[in-house]
């Protein structure tokens, strides 16, 4: 078994690139379930942000990263090996 079988990603999950930094954005929740979205945020060099919070909807979990990135900056994502955000 896959982690692509054993999770639903969001479409809003992918590549975004701000400020000339690359971040993935995966929002996901275990596959075939109707649980809340996870957000994960992983960069280039390895780097995870994971919120301790789930979200309703994979939107919601979107809009959460736009305001982090909006208000910490994109750069924020790169300072510590392993986030954990609330």
């Amino acid at each position: 078994m896959t982690e692509n079988d054993q999770f639903e990603f969001s479409e809003l999950s992918g590549e975004f690139v701000d400020d000339d930094v690359t971040v993935f954005l995966r929002i996901f929740r275990p596959f075939g379930t109707n649980l809340d979205w996870t957000l994960e945020v992983l960069d280039t060099e390895g780097n995870t942000t994971i919120w301790d919070d789930t979200f309703d909807t994979d939107r919601d979990a979107f809009e959460e990263f736009l305001a982090t990135v909006q208000r910490d900056g994109i750069r924020s994502f790169l300072d510590e090996p392993v986030q954990r955000l609330h």
